[in-house]
């Protein structure tokens, strides 16, 4: 499925969209004091953060008609587009290490680590139904063909379930390969990752898990997309045991992590994991396509 000029113009049109006015017109918003800082929910006050859910709200609305006829199917890169370049602004994981550096700190760290995905979440969902209104107000006059059939309603839940499951395993395997800096010799120790190779694994990794899971599963690019929260959730519950932590505070400097995944703020791994998840998804509608194709 070859896109033509246009489409691609639409594409770069709602990916700006969200990139200036979350990116950075919205970024004092999130803006750590420090310039090496690290973006958090907690940064945000409660007016900041519910300013944020409103915004992401009309920017889908807004990027459902710029990229029209295609709303619904590009309007909702606009917002993780423009937490993407939050989360390439932020500090990382070990700056959060090197600022926390005692065992109880270290461990309420990673507890909040558990629930920020889902606020992230709650952006890109607010930028969704604002795709969703903008579809309503002015419906699609065709859509793009996937060549995907609707599940049976108990095939489509089960379905469901073992997406999210399966989006979760597959991207948390990738990432330990692809987020790689400097390794100890037995691979028990990995240093904190940079920025870029943090990018490159989460889109790689998600992009993987949501093909993999639209074509055996027959699914759409939300469950891997909720499957980022559950990549963090179970890193955390993993790799930031107590034992864990001690050890590490005892032996190692606060760049060393006993894993890649731990290294990725939630921010990144959400914003990179919708981003990945979106694109993996149309590659399997586009590879479906051609096949299809193919055998004609």
């Amino acid at each position: 499925m070859e896109l033509s000029w246009l489409m691609k113009l639409r594409i770069a049109a709602v990916i700006s969209t969200g990139v200036i006015l979350i990116g950075i017109l919205a970024w004092p918003l999130a803006a750590p004091h420090d310039p090496l800082g690290v973006v958090r929910f907690s940064n945000l006050s409660y007016s900041g953060a519910a300013f944020l859910v409103l915004l992401a709200f009309w920017i889908g609305f807004i990027a459902y008609f710029v990229s029209w006829p295609y709303g619904r199917e590009m309007g909702i890169l606009s917002v993780p587009s423009g937490l993407a370049v939050w989360a390439g602004r932020s500090g990382s994981v070990a700056k959060l290490m090197q600022l926390n550096s005692t065992l109880s700190q270290r461990q309420a760290l990673f507890a909040s680590f558990k629930w920020e995905p889902f606020f992230w979440l709650l952006i890109i969902a607010a930028g969704f139904a604002g795709v969703f209104l903008g579809q309503k107000i002015r419906s699609k006059p065709h859509k793009i063909e996937t060549h995907i059939k609707p599940n049976p309603k108990p095939t489509k839940y089960y379905n469901a379930i073992a997406a999210l499951i399966g989006s979760a395993l597959i991207a948390h395997l990738c990432i330990i390969i692809l987020a790689q800096d400097f390794r100890t010799s037995n691979n028990t120790v990995v240093a904190q990752p940079a920025i870029g190779q943090i990018i490159f694994a989460v889109l790689i990794s998600f992009g993987l898990a949501a093909f993999t899971v639209s074509k055996l599963l027959n699914t759409n690019f939300i469950w891997p997309i909720i499957a980022s929260a559950f990549v963090t959730i179970f890193a955390v519950t993993t790799y930031a045991k107590q034992n864990v932590l001690q050890s590490f505070l005892e032996n190692w400097p606060a760049t060393f992590f006993s894993s890649s995944v731990i290294s990725i703020l939630p921010l990144q791994m959400v914003a990179f994991g919708t981003l990945g998840s979106i694109t993996g998804y149309w590659l399997a509608i586009g590879h479906a396509h051609h096949l299809k194709h193919e055998t004609k």
